[in-house]
This record gives C-alpha cells, structure tokens and sequence, in this order.
C-alpha cells in the first residue's frame, strides 16, 4: 500500500489482552460517518437485543458528569450478561477500558478526535470475571490494539504466514484433532 491512503470506512480489527477470567477480547468495527458501514452500525446501536445492550461509551465521575468518547465509540456485549457482577463489569470497567483504549488511539493519532468516524467495539468478558481493575485494563489494551490493526491494516508478510500454516492452525475453544 505504499503511496496509498488507507481508506477506515469497513476496516475491521481484533484484539486480546489479559488474563482468564478478567481478560477481554474486542471486535472493532470503523465507520466513516453518512457512510453504508455507519448506516449498519447504527442499526446495530438502535436495535438492542435480549442480552445484548448497545450503548454510547462515555465516561464521567458520576451520571451528571457523563461525556462521550470522541470520536463516537459504541460498544456491544458479545456474552449475554450473567448477572449483576457481570453486568457491573461489562458497563463499568469494560466500558471505562473500552474509552480509554479508543482515546489512546487518539493520542498515538490513529484516530482523529471528530465526529467523522465512529467506532463500533464488540467486547466479550467472561461471566466469571471479578478484578474489576484486571478487566478495565485489558479492556484498554484490546482496544487500543484492535483500533491500530482497523487503522493501520493486517501486516500483509504475517497474513501470507497464516495461509501458509493453515493446515496447522488451531483455536484454543476446539478440541477435536
């Protein structure tokens, strides 16, 4: 892509970070705003579903201090909340790790801070997790590593790799041969 400008309408990208049960992995999903990607990820935030919340991340020191994230970051639980403790920490930490992620991506200059793109996270926490600071943490660094592969592109040399061991390749929830 040398000499091109990477378009982030679409650009996809993933990340993990932490440790079980109070990792975190997110899905990043960027939009370019009055674009279809939008359209479709602000279908997805007006459309909740039994379990799965859509919401605006904001932060604040109480509920009369909110403010949202910039650029505009909507997060969406991938696990169907457990309970109250894992709603505490899904809608507490994750989201709080969650918007600092999105704003360190700001100040590494990933991401500017407008409204011209919006950020679509899908965050999955294990029902079991507890470390409510073991959790914001990994939240931030899923985060911000999946916001730099949305932005910067999968590295075309590692993704050449994969195709290669694809035979070989294995998921740690599969335990077939």
């Amino acid at each position: 892509m040398t000499g091109t400008k990477r378009t982030i309408d679409g650009a996809i990208g993933e990340g993990w970070s932490g440790r079980d049960p109070d990792g975190c992995h997110v899905n990043v999903v960027l939009a370019e705003r009055g674009s279809v990607t939008a359209a479709a990820l602000m279908t997805a935030f007006t459309t909740p579903r039994q379990g799965h919340s859509p919401i605006l991340v904001c932060v604040g020191a109480d509920k009369d201090h909110y403010e949202p994230i910039w650029p505009p970051t909507v997060m969406m639980n991938k696990a169907t909340i457990a309970g109250e403790r894992h709603a505490k920490i899904t809608y507490g930490a994750t989201q709080l790790g969650v918007g600092q992620g999105v704003l360190d991506a700001v100040a590494d200059d990933l991401l500017p801070p407008t409204d011209a793109t919006i950020v679509f996270v899908a965050v999955w926490i294990d029902p079991g997790a507890g470390d409510e600071s073991a959790v914001r943490d990994a939240a931030r660094k899923a985060t911000r590593k999946a916001v730099g592969v949305a932005v910067s592109g999968r590295d075309e040399a590692a993704a050449r790799a994969l195709v290669e061991r694809r035979d070989e390749v294995r998921n740690p929830y599969y335990s077939g041969s």
